[in-house]
């Protein structure tokens, strides 16, 4: 490699050898946060059980997987970056489902069951 002084800035490496200092390793501070939802059983709603980090979306299945059914408590696992969750905040219910409120044909008793209509 050869060097020479431009500009009055000290010795530049010159040519197609430029020396590249080597990123460090991102930290698992840095990894992103993962959302673990859980089925337990088939036919169940998957339940959130908790967070992790991990580097990328197969090591947080993997992850997910060591750390929340050990006991084998799943058949399947849901992870999910915080950041893509978008949610409501519980300030704001009243505003956000007040709506639904007057809207009675949505409740089940405004309609009239016929006698013969078993199991409801």
């Amino acid at each position: 490699m050869s060097l020479t002084s431009e500009g009055g800035h000290g010795a530049v490496p010159t040519g197609a050898e430029i020396p590249v200092e080597p990123r460090p390793a991102a930290s698992r501070r840095d990894w992103p946060l993962y959302e673990v939802f859980v089925r337990g059983k088939r036919g169940l709603n998957h339940v959130h059980v908790g967070s992790l980090h991990a580097p990328d979306d197969e090591m947080a299945v993997h992850a997910a997987r060591d750390v929340y059914t050990r006991r084998n408590e799943g058949v399947s696992i849901w992870v999910v970056k915080a950041a893509d969750i978008t949610a409501s905040s519980p300030d704001e219910k009243d505003p956000l489902f007040a709506p639904s409120g007057d809207k009675v044909y949505r409740h089940p008793t405004f309609y009239e069951i016929p006698e013969d209509v078993p199991h409801m």
